[in-house]
């Protein structure tokens, strides 16, 4: 069997927290690119400016990358990344690593969990994982918006961009777009975590795989795909006001009706190709990397304890 054996001992809460975190930011380290591209498009055609000198400059998730890269420098493809880790050593451990506890809280203990229990603990873990991390998703998105071409970046560095969006927007900057966010996460935990729950759990019950990587890599594509075609247009939505000047949209709603009305229902689809390609290579690295490490961390705990 290809990487460490399942443990006899179940993976502890604390195990599973620090597990999450850490595997989502391996996740981060390398499809941040595909993020940034993904951001990028959706951002664009949102302003007259936009439509109109910049329509054709992103065509595509390579020729996105392609573009920044020649445009603004190969590390352009990481800016944020810095808020990037932040927010997933927060977000994901909440998340990801409580989505366990949380879903015995909701079943009282029960080993067999149904499909109420697990949507429940998806969307409880998931609004959770906002209310702690939203500073770091909004500080995330405007590095990945801004390019380096324009006059005048908006923000020279993480605690500058957080200094700045406090300064001039106040605290409740820092919060913008929670409410889309929240919407967003709750649907990405539900299907994201939930698909992956119940493909691993049919494919070890009929005995089609055995918990190895290859079950591990199957369960987080299909996965990642389903959280694609559910949650894009709400997170096309979540960036774009995120990114939006003060002013510039009333509300979350406000944003999404301008979109509608002026780009057309496609317009909540925009980036689609480079957020499967993201959510679907994350989903593989992370919940290939997160099984893992529960399994090396319970090991390398077993052997504290029993050194002899």
């Amino acid at each position: 069997m290809v990487g460490f054996k399942p443990t006899d001992v179940p993976p502890t809460a604390a195990v599973k927290f620090v597990g999450a975190g850490t595997a989502a930011c391996i996740a981060d380290l390398i499809t941040f690119p595909l993020d940034t591209a993904k951001v990028r498009l959706q951002i664009q055609g949102e302003s007259k400016m936009a439509v109109t000198a910049k329509a054709a400059q992103y065509r595509g998730v390579f020729g996105t990358m392609a573009t920044m890269v020649k445009n603004e420098g190969p590390t352009s493809l990481y800016s944020g990344l810095v808020a990037g880790l932040q927010r997933q050593m927060s977000f994901a451990s909440v998340r990801i690593g409580l989505y366990d506890s949380v879903k015995q809280f909701y079943t009282k203990g029960s080993e067999h969990a149904g499909i109420g229990s697990r949507l429940l603990a998806g969307c409880t873990t998931g609004a959770m994982a906002v209310a702690v991390a939203q500073p770091t998703d909004v500080v995330k998105v405007r590095f990945q918006a801004q390019a380096r071409a324009e006059a005048g970046r908006r923000y020279q560095g993480t605690l500058d961009a957080y200094r700045t969006i406090a300064r001039e927007e106040g605290f409740r900057g820092l919060w913008k777009g929670t409410s889309p966010n929240i919407t967003r996460n709750a649907l990405v935990n539900c299907t994201e975590l939930v698909t992956y729950d119940l493909i691993k759990d049919t494919l070890l019950k009929y005995n089609l795989m055995t918990d190895n990587l290859p079950c591990h890599f199957t369960s987080a594509f299909g996965a990642g795909f389903c959280t694609t075609v559910i949650a894009s247009p709400v997170d096309v939505v979540k960036t774009r006001y995120m990114n939006s000047a003060p002013g510039q949209y009333r509300s979350a709603v406000n944003c999404a009706l301008t979109m509608l009305r002026k780009e057309g229902p496609l317009a909540f689809y925009k980036g689609f190709t480079p957020s499967f390609l993201r959510l679907g290579s994350w989903n593989v690295v992370m919940f290939v990397t997160y099984e893992q490490l529960k399994r090396a961390m319970m090991a390398a705990r077993g052997s504290w304890e029993a050194p002899f």
